[in-house]
């Protein structure tokens, strides 16, 4: 066969990329975007088809590797021996709209205040399709999201959001805090709110069906199954999503609105997913905005909780204020794993925010270390260096945040305490392991401490 020519009035253009190409579909959720900035009212109508074969594949090799399986028994390695079978029989069941996803399998954890939270594991093939899908609705709505959202947005960290509560604190007209906490979010999103949200942009029939077979897929337990009429299982890999979707129409929007209607003075708020802060200038519009905003979670079926939800006078002038009438000094409040509190610099006595890594959460850690030390007790020492050095690491880089040194270097040493009674324990000969030998693994798989993050003020992202 000849190969075709293109025709002289497109010589100067490249030829079009197929639609069943990665390129292509990537393309084609840039004009997506570009159609959802450009239009803030605009309803999609055909969005169905971006879920292609090539994005069902890119999603399999963006999940976990070692996620748990869900009621499938399926693990990640395990799917991907017949990877283009499985995803080409996935993507027909998609398209002939024969795909039903599979409960989550429930499963409870234990939480700081020895409460039981459920978490919900997903099927692995219901976590591909939710990413694939999370991905579609993600390319318009991102151009919807506000900019003080930082939960789960591509370009956006926690320590993001956390700059963002430091600049507001240090440099703005912040003298309250309201420290809010939804009740038991995950677990009493309202399924027909969440759909007439995503309505507002998406008007194709199959996504919306799609969206609301994943809501409706059940839980199972201990071998039974339950119908779910609220809430996305906690755990899941679009519940994150879902959860910006839902806050973004209930919150970000309100308050936008109530700040510019009803405030005396400037407010601000940093929300990442279900957990969020605000800051006032005036302890009237904290008062009046914690009253108002249990009327507005009510209508969605939401409500705060009267015990971690609190408004506390935090910020600057905060200390000298309360020292005047004769109180204590400011409360703290967590946000993000950091406690936050008001403090004072040795240098010249001017106000300093400091952050310290939450010592529950701190406890806790070490505590599950301490386990997987008893675990690995046989597993050869430069193993359990190795590990201890990749989780030391992640640490620092997640705390390793100014005048949080001491917390980390506690966090350091009880490690190092850990590691070389496990390593006395492992037999009689074992209990002989010297200082001087320790101190050399110590030296190799241990590092030291380092503070990862500057200070918010000397970032230019902020």
């Amino acid at each position: 066969m000849e190969r075709r020519v293109l025709a002289k009035r497109n010589t100067g253009q490249p030829p079009v990329t197929g639609t069943q190409s990665l390129e292509g579909t990537e393309s084609g959720l840039a004009r997506i975007r570009a159609a959802a900035k450009r239009e803030p009212k605009l309803q999609f109508n055909n969005l169905y088809h971006h879920i292609t074969y090539e994005r069902l594949h890119q999603a399999y090799f963006a999940l976990k590797r070692k996620a748990a399986s869900g009621v499938d028994n399926m693990s990640w390695a395990g799917y991907g021996e017949r990877l283009d079978e499985r995803l080409s029989d996935l993507h027909t069941r998609l398209q002939q709209q024969r795909y039903k996803p599979q409960p989550s399998l429930r499963v409870w954890i234990t939480k700081e205040n020895g409460a039981k939270r459920p978490i919900g594991i997903t099927a692995l093939e219901d976590k591909i399709v939710q990413q694939a899908l999370a991905w579609i609705l993600q390319s318009i709505y991102e151009e919807d999201f506000l900019g003080f959202s930082y939960g789960f947005r591509s370009g956006r960290s926690q320590h993001n959001a956390l700059d963002a509560i430091y600049i507001a604190i240090t440099q703005k007209k912040v003298s309250w805090i309201l420290d809010a906490d939804i009740q038991g979010f995950f677990d009493n999103l309202d399924h027909d709110w969440l759909l007439k949200f995503i309505q507002h942009r998406t008007s194709d029939k199959r996504i919306l069906r799609l969206v609301e077979r994943i809501l409706k897929a059940g839980v199972e337990e201990e071998g039974v199954w339950s119908k779910t009429t609220v809430g996305t299982p906690q755990g899941s890999v679009i519940s994150p999503f879902y959860a910006n979707i839902y806050l973004h129409y209930v919150l970000d929007l309100w308050v936008e609105q109530w700040r510019k209607r009803k405030a005396r003075g400037e407010v601000y708020i940093v929300r990442y997913c279900d957990d969020f802060v605000l800051g006032f200038q005036y302890r009237s519009d904290g008062e009046q905005i914690l009253r108002d905003l249990k009327l507005r979670l009510q209508q969605f079926g939401l409500k705060l909780h009267k015990e971690k939800t609190r408004l506390i006078e935090f910020g600057r002038f905060a200390i000298s204020n309360r020292k005047k009438r004769g109180q204590r000094k400011p409360e703290t409040f967590d946000f993000l794993g950091f406690k936050h509190i008001c403090g004072h610099r040795f240098s010249d006595g001017q106000f300093k925010l400091i952050r310290h890594t939450i010592m529950k959460r701190q406890r806790k850690k070490l505590k599950e270390v301490k386990e997987q030390l008893k675990k690995m007790r046989c597993v050869n020492v430069h193993d359990q260096g190795r590990w201890l050095r990749s989780l030391v690491i992640g640490v620092f880089n997640y705390f390793g945040v100014p005048d949080n040194r001491k917390s980390l270097e506690v966090f350091r040493t009880v490690i190092c305490q850990m590691w070389i009674k496990s390593l006395r324990r492992r037999s009689q000969r074992g209990s002989n392991l010297s200082w001087k030998r320790f101190n050399q693994l110590v030296r190799h798989y241990i590092p030291v401490v380092r503070l990862i993050h500057p200070y918010p003020i000397q970032r230019w992202c902020v």
